[in-house]
């Protein structure tokens, strides 16, 4: 995943590996985003609560986290990467009120 993930082949986007949040550590970070991309191995499946606190105070702080499996990860590395890809086009829609065109709002006036 961190080969995919390294030196801006997502997109060009900058992801870090083991970022820490609070008292948490992400798999994988973009901070320019806020997105969050966890890895969860065998161990996580008895950890459904604290996995869940620990979205939710990632959430509270405006992160967006993605959850996969170990196996989803090896197996269908495409899928994730594509549901990786979906979620930064989700991060980086266009602002609903975009600045005015250049020129817009101008009064003339130099100054």
């Amino acid at each position: 995943m961190w080969t995919c993930l390294r030196a801006g082949r997502m997109r060009g986007l900058k992801f870090r590996r083991q970022h820490p949040v609070g008292p948490y550590f992400l798999d994988f970070a973009c901070t320019s985003l806020l997105l969050a991309v966890e890895i969860d191995g065998a161990g996580h499946y008895d950890k459904a609560g604290y996995d869940a606190e620990r979205d939710e105070y990632l959430r509270e702080l405006g992160w967006v986290v993605l959850r996969f499996g170990n196996d989803d990860v090896v197996l269908r590395l495409h899928a994730v990467l594509e549901a990786i890809s979906r979620a930064v086009d989700g991060r980086c829609s266009p602002s609903p009120r975009p600045s005015p065109p250049r020129g817009e709002g101008d009064t003339g006036t130099i100054l």
